[in-house]
């Protein structure tokens, strides 16, 4: 399996976890552990060739010009954290499978929960800097998903959001630090870019690159003053937590930092942002971790103290500290991850993790407890333990630091200090929620969890044991391996051994051992009775008051602003941005004279001056039209289509004369249900009224006017200029040979230019949910209608009232759209031929899938004008959002299938087939992709219709007339 292959499994098990029915949980949930396990063995399974100083690479050409191809790079770093990333994912996978409840949607979950999967491993295996970014705001996305996994909670919806404002918007800084170091590098290409590490600090734009880049990072793995976000991420479900505080989300910061440590550090602005973070997060997090009395809420800040530790590490510019850094995050991965589903077993098992209400759990719980007793330690650094080592690694690079005297004297005390709390929250938990006195008046009565969702916590503790007792035999080929590519070179010599004499560090965890037992048996009672929210002297720098209020703030101001520039009126934007404009046309004319060219011009000829004649009579006729009769003006308005049509043929454009009448169709129906959502126009009595309505018009006229023939004059000077380096003939030629079609046109859109109109449809299929979505919850203003005329009859959404004449119950078509609705449905099967007859002859003829699929909604559209909408939904079933997903699908599974043959993305494939009573066939792979295009215009258009239609129905009831009151609350395509 190559590595492609392995970065996209996560992503096709999410979705095919997605399509799994929910009720089938064992189902589900062994599918997932199976994408989990087969990635693990596969990293696993490179281990020779990474541990033997290899670094295993793939590349797939995306866009060679501008540097950016998709390149997965595997060494010794990357594949310590793929190993973590898949490893854990696994064992959460497991513990989830008995955690949900059956309320719980598990096909979303595990769906969830592999792209998060895909998301973290497509960070630690880039080897493009761009292509990490965009990995790296995934996750920003699945996580976000995943912390507001149960909707109905309003701490998890609010949570969610926090996390992803801010995590994305560290992202968006982030790409911009990657385009400065591409700039500086001269290639975006990791390889290249931890080559250069001399030639980056020493560039004038190193200072915005580093705070663009420690911006992502830091925001990334909630370092101070971004750590507010990570506590209130704790509403998501337990499985959650657990990996994304040990191998995913929060380490993705740290993992950067490391990453690019050989190119941004050694400099004194690394020392004080990097350094400085840290060292304020790990004391901290570790100080309000003491006062928190929910379980999770205390491993969250303990996470927060932690990576603080790791960052402070990475931010000393010493090469042992970042191998200590390394090592401290497996560890950490492995503890935390084991604490986190221990208390999901405590608050599956009692009810609650309030610890005030949890005291001597020890004994209904005594495997559960031991587990997290030991882990708990680890935590805390006790000895034989795997996070003694690294905290001992820890305080000995914090001893010898080389800086002015105040960090070498103030750093090992505060890193002291720091271990002083973290043994004494280790001792809340451990000590507070297992010992003491049965508890009472839990919600449930706590007995042992199935054997299954306890092994995974079992694991792990035994490797937080074999780690402490034997490090160098367990996990040190696997720290030198990791530890090597951060560094940069040579490692520096460091011992893994259990003792190392009787020094510094050692004195230091004998200080912060003993100092923080003895404040916990000081202060253990008023801990846990304590009734105030948040630490003491720190209730106000509350993040998330801090985040909810600059949110307020920031939608206030905008609020304001949209009431000072904005209007909820049409004409008055449609005047604004027609006058800016124009005067950034001026503005460019006054720079660059709008001059005529030489080109030889095609003489005029009488048929063609009379169109334009007709179609201008007819524009000034819907100007003056609009204010008395806004259908004849929106007919009028159509011929002018209809000549802009003419006159694309008769220039020899074919297919954008096709396009464009079918989009003139589609647009006159648009409009004429906009029609009806308009108020009705009413005489003006006050004269001064009258008089700033006829300036008002004689203004919008005159910048009409202006516009008008300003475009015409660049439409002009354009037209008659020579094309210096035109770019047809390229496409002239190589369409037929390398595209397999004679029309260029459409060889552009579905090859050359293919991954344009993939990002295209896509917009388009978007845009069409949004407008849906958006219209659901739309509702017309009220206007007031005369009893006199209210009519007691079933109006349906598209506008056609239905009667029921013998009274059993069944709506009809009133006789007069009887024959007109049997017409159309005649009509539409010549339709289906015609778009059929388009489609097929796109690639070689005028056609294509896009004017195919204009043409098949308007024959759709057709039928719910005349036969309305309940009784096509009741007939046909035509579902236009499934349209939309099969068409992207479609399009997107015929750009990877070139990617499985060893070719570009969306490269053509042409085949020649000899059938039957046909002849040769030509069957370009382009059909495939164009089919793809064609339902996603047919799709999108009938979901814009029929949305906008369906809130037609909608004005009417809120006008007071009685309707058919079948399903008022939302309409569902």
């Amino acid at each position: 399996m190559s590595l492609l292959l392995l970065l996209s499994l996560p992503f096709f098990g999410s979705l095919v976890a997605a399509l799994l029915p929910t009720s089938a949980r064992n189902i589900v949930s062994l599918w997932a552990a199976a994408v989990a396990l087969v990635i693990g063995a596969k990293v696993a399974w490179l281990y020779p060739a990474v541990s033997a100083g290899a670094v295993v690479t793939e590349r797939l050409a995306w866009l060679p010009s501008l540097g950016i191809d998709v390149v997965i790079r595997l060494d010794g770093f990357a594949w310590m954290f793929a190993m973590l990333v898949s490893g854990m994912g696994l064992l959460v996978i497991v513990y989830a499978r008995y955690y949900l409840s059956s309320d719980d949607p598990a096909a979303r979950f595990y769906s969830l929960l592999l792209g998060f999967m895909g998301a973290m491993l497509g960070v630690v295996v880039s080897g493009n800097l761009v292509q990490l970014v965009v990995f790296w705001e995934l996750t920003s996305v699945f996580s976000f998903l995943l912390i507001g996994y149960w909707t109905h909670r309003k701490d998890a919806r609010r949570g969610a959001r926090m996390a992803f404002t801010v995590t994305a918007t560290g992202g968006l800084a982030l790409l911009a630090g990657v385009l400065v170091l591409g700039h500086i590098v001269g290639s975006h290409e990791l390889e290249a870019v931890l080559r250069s590490g001399d030639l980056v600090r020493a560039h004038p734009l190193y200072p915005l690159a580093l705070c663009l880049v420690l911006l992502g990072a830091l925001t990334k793995s909630a370092q101070f003053p971004f750590h507010f976000w990570l506590p209130h991420a704790m509403a998501a479900p337990t499985p959650v937590s657990a990996y994304l505080h040990s191998a995913t989300m929060v380490k993705a910061g740290v993992f950067l930092l490391a990453r690019l440590w050989p190119v941004l550090s050694g400099t004194d602005e690394w020392f004080w942002i990097v350094g400085g973070a840290g060292l304020v997060t790990l004391l901290l997090g570790s100080y309000v971790a003491m006062f928190q009395n929910d379980l999770k809420g205390l491993l969250a800040y303990s996470t927060i103290s932690h990576l603080g530790l790791i960052t402070l590490l990475l931010g000393l510019n010493s090469p042992l500290a970042a191998v200590a850094a390394v090592f401290h995050m497996m560890n950490h991965a492995t503890f935390k991850a084991s604490l986190f589903m221990s208390v999901g077993i405590i608050d599956h098992e009692s009810g609650t993790r309030d610890m005030r209400r949890l005291q001597g759990l020890s004994r209904s719980l005594p495997v559960t407890g031991t587990l997290a007793i030991v882990a708990c330690a680890a935590m805390a650094g006790v000895p034989l333990l795997n996070g003694f080592l690294s905290k001992e690694m820890f305080f000995a690079e914090t001893v010898f630091v080389s800086a002015s005297p105040v960090i070498e004297n103030g750093l090992p005390a505060l890193a002291t200090l720091a271990g002083v709390f973290a043994v004494v929250y280790s001792l809340r938990f451990a000590h507070g929620v297992f010992f003491g006195p049965p508890p009472r008046g839990l919600p449930r009565n706590p007995h042992e969890p199935a054997h299954w969702m306890r092994v995974p916590v079992e694991l792990l503790v035994l490797a937080c044991v074999v780690v402490g007792t034997l490090p160098a035999w367990s996990i040190g080929p696997v720290l030198a391996l990791a530890a090597q590519p951060v560094v940069g070179g040579t490692l520096p010599e460091y011992s893994l051994a259990v003792w190392h004499g009787f020094n510094t560090p050692l004195v230091m965890s004998l200080v912060a051992t003993v100092g923080g037992l003895l404040v916990y048996l000081r202060f253990a009672s008023r801990l846990r009775q304590r009734r105030q929210r948040g630490a003491p002297l720190l209730q106000r720098l509350d993040g998330k008051r801090l985040f909810e209020n600059g949110l307020a703030r920031a939608s206030g101001a905008a609020r304001h602003l949209t009431r000072w520039l904005g209007t909820r009126r049409l004409q008055p934007q449609l005047f604004a941005m027609l006058l800016i404009a124009g005067l950034a046309g001026l503005g460019s004319a006054l720079i660059v004279p709008l001059t005529w060219g030489d080109r030889a011009r095609v003489p005029a000829t009488p048929e063609f001056v009379l169109l334009w004649l007709i179609a201008g009579a007819c524009a000034i006729g819907a100007a003056n039209q609009a204010k008395f009769h806004r259908l004849a003006a929106l007919t009028m308005l159509s011929v002018v289509g209809l000549a802009m049509c003419i006159t694309f043929a008769w220039f020899s454009a074919p297919d954008l004369a096709l396009t464009q009448l079918s989009v003139e169709v589609v647009t006159l129906v648009l409009f004429l249900l906009g029609l009806r959502w308009l108020p009705k126009r009413r005489e003006l009595d006050d004269p001064r009224t009258v008089l700033h309505t006829r300036w008002r018009r004689r203004r919008d006229m005159l910048l009409a006017v202006l516009i008008g023939v300003g475009l015409s004059a660049l439409s002009y000077a354009l037209l008659t200029r020579q094309a210096p380096q035109s770019i047809s003939p390229f496409f002239i030629e190589k369409a037929l040979p390398e595209g397999g079609g004679t029309n260029v046109v459409n060889v552009m859109l579905v090859d050359f230019r293919a991954f344009d109109t993939l990002g295209e449809i896509t917009v388009l299929g978007i845009v069409g949910l949004t407008v849906y979505a958006l219209l659901r919850r739309f509702r017309p203003a009220r206007e007031t209608v005369d009893p006199t005329e209210q009519q007691q009859v079933h109006v349906d959404a598209a506008g056609a009232d239905l009667i029921d004449r013998d009274g059993d119950g069944d709506d009809h078509l009133p006789p007069y759209l009887e024959v007109p609705a049997v017409l159309v449905r005649l009509l539409l099967p010549v339709a289906g031929l015609l778009a059929f007859h388009l489609f097929m002859r796109g690639h070689n003829e005028p056609g294509g899938g896009f004017v195919a699929g204009l043409v098949v909604a308007i024959a759709f559209i057709a039928q719910y004008m005349v036969s309305g909408t309940r009784w096509v939904e009741a007939r046909m079933h035509l579902l236009p959002t499934r349209w939309i997903a099969t068409g992207l699908l479609v399009a997107l599974v015929t750009g990877l299938g070139s990617l499985a043959l060893e070719h570009p993305f969306l490269t053509t494939h042409t085949a020649h087939v000899t059938w039957p009573l046909v002849g040769e066939v030509h069957l370009p792979t382009a059909a495939l992709f164009d089919l793809g295009v064609f339902a996603v215009v047919v799709g999108s258009t009938l979901l814009l219709l029929t949305a906008i239609a369906h809130q037609s129905l909608r004005a009417r009831r809120r006008q007071g007339v009685a309707v058919d009151d079948r399903k008022d609350t939302g309409w569902k395509p």
